[in-house]
């Protein structure tokens, strides 16, 4: 009887033991939930203002909240058309009572009486600002911990071939700028925040070495597209909405956007248009809402959103210390400069050629402010970004170095995924050097390797998963040209299947 009384005791001490962590667990719960509720501001539900311009918030059921304002506003326009006492007449309410079938246990003003779960015109986190920590924080961005600008072109050399200007200047101008984020003043000299504009032909990879700085820094940056951009009042994203994308990339932390990085791509295509009688909504007018925004100032920006509406919260971001990057092909661009170089030829024996720069591939390398006035740029855009970077036109080598060189090449992702079949996929060098010219003849850049290879992997990925004996599939420029098939290699039986073997080599049918 002692020895079952004593596991009798021992079970009970374990049981406390797991009802004392089940409480530390579900309190823990709740305090998260707590903290989720209290890191946004409350929104009021009628006039969408933040907790920190509205004030004091009256919380109702179903996470409602109304400020101070409109909850006034509201008594005192029910108080106004109850001439009769209506409302505190007990036989019309019962009526109302009645008629509101459809949702049982529910009167016409009973809010209290709706089920938890039944969230009725809640405001989601996403249209919430967070709200700004009352003690002194760690500031965002330390200058010590700023990589050094060869540290970030060593890094952007492992994804991006060639480019070495491009990665050098944006190496720097990134480097400069959180400098001078960090320390704001130096010697009470305000440093000047410095955009970059990036020029080049399409697919040299100006999309690409952005998206790749913004994997090495860690700071919020946005992607947008200047095409979808109009004057504010007509359809399509105003001017604020690329602020409004940074800001839902950083949590809809205000503190955290105001330090982050926004990249425009397609700039070309808000050029000024030519030759046109109507109202240019989404050119000139576009450059000229876009002037205080890369310069800096406080601007209103839709939380959750990409326009202003009346159901939408709006919240202030500071630009000042926001890097824009702006990136555009300008496809016409290379006739203004060329028709500006012939100009300078003179007559003699040391003249010029009127034909010299038409098969020039780095033409845009000699762009100045002036062939971009004639293209279509105001001068006041111009201005606000000093540093303009061009990109090569990619050569042959470079492709064939994008091939294979970067960490996640093109074709290290075929070979990862015929690796997952246990199959080895080769590439001879004369292959590479096919896709290569096929490559330069489409003349999309970077772009048309992707295309390339897709077309004639097409059958092999189809084809080898068919045939478990396969071991090798090695890809020849003769394939590539469509002369002939895959050299294929079978794995030897007696040999682990993961590791392939092999003893001939055959082709498949129909590849």
């Amino acid at each position: 009887m002692e020895d079952n009384r004593d596991d009798l005791f021992d079970f009970r001490e374990v049981k406390d033991e797991d009802t004392k962590e089940e409480n530390k667990e579900t309190k823990k719960e709740n305090q998260n939930e707590n903290d989720n509720k209290t890191e946004y501001e409350d929104v009021c539900f009628v006039c969408r203002r933040p907790e920190s311009k509205a004030g004091k918030m009256f919380h109702l059921p179903n996470n409602i909240c109304i400020c101070e304002d409109c909850m006034h506003k509201t008594m005192d326009t029910v108080s106004q058309f109850d001439y009769q006492n209506l409302l505190n007449n007990p036989n019309l309410m019962g009526e109302l009572n009645k008629n509101t079938g459809g949702f049982p246990n529910m009167g016409f003003f009973n809010m209290g009486d709706m089920p938890t779960d039944f969230n009725m015109g809640g405001i989601p986190n996403s249209q919430k600002i967070k709200k700004k920590s009352s003690a002194k924080s760690k500031p965002v961005i330390d200058i010590k911990n700023i990589p050094a600008p060869h540290k970030i072109k060593a890094k952007l050399d492992e994804y991006v071939i060639g480019q070495d200007k491009a990665k050098k200047v944006m190496s720097v101008a990134v480097y400069n700028h959180y400098k001078r984020v960090a320390t704001d003043t130096m010697d009470e000299i305000e440093i000047e925040k410095s955009n970059i504009l990036l020029l080049g032909p399409t697919g040299s990879g100006k999309t690409y070495l952005v998206k790749t700085l913004a994997k090495l820094l860690d700071v919020p940056l946005a992607i947008t597209d200047a095409t979808s951009l109009t004057e504010a009042g007509y359809i399509g994203d105003d001017i604020e909405s690329v602020v409004s994308k940074l800001l839902a990339a950083s949590g809809n932390d205000v503190d955290k956007t105001e330090h982050g990085i926004i990249f425009i791509d397609e700039i070309d295509k808000i050029a000024k248009k030519k030759n046109t009688t109507s109202r240019d909504v989404s050119g000139e007018s576009v450059q000229q809402g876009m002037l205080k925004l890369l310069e800096g100032s406080n601007v209103e920006v839709p939380v959750g959103a990409g326009s202003k509406n009346a159901m939408v919260p709006l919240t202030t971001v500071n630009t000042r210390n926001i890097l824009f990057i702006c990136g555009g092909a300008f496809p016409d661009l290379e006739e203004i400069i060329t028709q500006r170089l012939n100009k300078q030829t003179s007559i003699g024996f040391d003249a010029d050629l009127k034909d010299k720069y038409e098969d020039d591939p780095n033409l845009l390398s000699n762009v100045t402010v002036d062939d971009l006035k004639k293209f279509g740029m105001i001068p006041e855009f111009l201005g606000r970004l000093p540093i303009i970077c061009t990109l090569q036109a990619l050569t042959k080598d470079m492709l064939i170095q994008i091939l294979k060189e970067p960490k996640n090449a093109i074709l290290k992702q075929y070979q990862k995924l015929l690796a997952l079949d246990e199959v080895d996929l080769r590439f001879d060098d004369s292959a590479l050097e096919a896709i290569a010219e096929k490559a330069m003849e489409k003349d999309t850049g970077a772009r048309a390797l992707r295309a390339i290879i897709e077309e004639f992997m097409l059958d092999i990925m189809y084809e080898i998963p068919k045939d478990d004996n396969i071991g090798r599939v090695t890809i020849t420029r003769d394939y590539i040209e469509g002369k002939s098939s895959p050299l294929i290699e079978i794995r030897s039986e007696d040999v682990h299947p993961q590791i392939p073997a092999f003893h001939g080599k055959e082709q498949i049918q129909g590849v």
